[in-house]
C-alpha cells in the first residue's frame, strides 16, 4: 500500500514540475513577443503580452521591468488628463513591484530614478525626492539623484517665489535683467518658507557639479538657485548670491561653447 503512494505521490510531483515547466516556457514565449513588439513601437500589444508573460510566471523579473517600462512609454509628459495620470500611477506600481523582488543593482536604480521622476511629473515633489535618496543610498557617486533634489527644490521655491512676486506686482527685471528685491515683510516670509529648501537645494547641486564638474543642466539650476537664494537674503549677502548666479551661468556658457565647438549657439 504504501509503494503506491509513492508511487502516486510522484507522479503527482512529476506533473506538477512538467506543468511548471511548461508555464515558464510559455511565459518566455510571451516575453520575446512582447520584446518585438515593444521594439517596433507596439508598446499596447506588447503590455499585454508582458502581462501574459508575468501571470505564467511570477519570478519572471524582465517581463516585469519591460512591463513597467512600457508604461513609461504611454505617459504624455506635461499631460494633466485622467488617462495620463492612469498611466503614471501603473508605472509607478510596476516598477515599485520591481523593486519589490530585490533585483540586481541595474534594475533596482532604473526603477529608483524612473518612480521618482514619474512623482515628479505628477508634482508630488516629495514622494519625488524620497526616491531620488532611494537612489543616493544605493550609488552615492551617481550625481545624477543629487542633480535631481536640487532640480525638485528650485522648482518648489520658485513656484512659491513666483506667486509672491506676482501678488506684489514686482516680477519685471530691471534694465540690468535682475528682479527688484522683496520689501522686508515679504522677504522675511520667503525666507522662512523656503530657507531650509534652498540650502538643502544648493548642497545637492554643489554635490552634483563635484562629480560631474562639466554639467551644463547643473550650472544652470546653480544659477537659478543662487537667484531664489538672492530673493531671501538682503544687503551683502543678496548681492554675494546674484553674483554666484553670474558666475555660474558664465560657467554654464562656457561649457556650452566648448562642447559646440567654439561656437555659442543653441543645441
Amino acid at each position: 500500500m504504501k509503494r503506491y503512494q509513492l508511487a502516486a505521490l510522484c507522479a503527482v510531483i512529476m506533473a506538477a514540475l512538467i506543468s511548471s515547466g511548461c508555464s515558464k516556457l510559455k511565459a518566455r514565449d510571451q516575453l520575446n513577443k512582447g520584446v518585438t513588439a515593444y521594439r517596433n513601437a507596439q508598446f499596447q500589444a506588447a503590455i499585454e503580452h508582458f502581462k501574459q508573460a508575468i501571470s505564467l510566471d511570477p519570478t519572471l523579473l524582465n517581463a516585469k521591468l519591460y512591463l513597467a517600462t512600457a508604461y513609461s512609454q504611454q505617459y504624455v509628459q506635461g499631460g494633466q488628463s485622467d488617462e495620463n495620470i492612469k498611466i503614471a500611477k501603473q508605472t509607478i506600481s510596476a516598477f515599485q513591484e520591481v523593486l519589490d523582488m530585490n533585483p540586481p543593482r541595474d534594475a533596482e536604480t532604473t526603477s529608483l530614478a524612473s518612480i521618482g521622476n514619474m512623482y515628479y511629473n505628477l508634482q508630488d515633489f516629495d514622494k519625488a525626492k524620497e526616491y531620488q535618496r532611494k537612489r543616493i543610498e544605493v550609488e552615492p557617486n551617481n550625481p545624477e539623484p543629487y542633480y535631481w533634489i536640487g532640480l525638485i527644490d528650485w522648482a518648489i521655491v520658485y513656484k512659491s517665489n513666483g506667486e509672491m512676486r506676482n501678488n506684489l506686482h514686482l516680477n519685471i527685471p530691471n534694465a540690468n535683467g535682475e528682479l527688484p528685491p522683496l520689501p522686508e515683510k515679504a522677504r522675511a516670509q520667503l525666507a522662512e518658507k523656503n530657507g531650509k529648501l534652498i540650502d538643502e537645494g544648493l548642497d545637492a547641486l554643489q554635490k552634483a557639479i563635484s562629480m560631474n564638474p562639466n554639467s551644463f543642466d547643473t550650472m544652470s539650476y546653480l544659477n537659478l538657485m543662487y537667484r531664489q537664494k538672492a530673493d531671501i537674503d538682503k544687503g551683502a549677502d543678496r548681492e554675494a548670491d546674484l553674483k554666484a548666479a553670474q558666475d555660474w551661468t558664465q560657467k554654464a556658457l562656457n561649457v556650452r561653447k566648448q562642447s559646440s565647438g567654439g561656437t555659442t549657439g543653441t543645441s
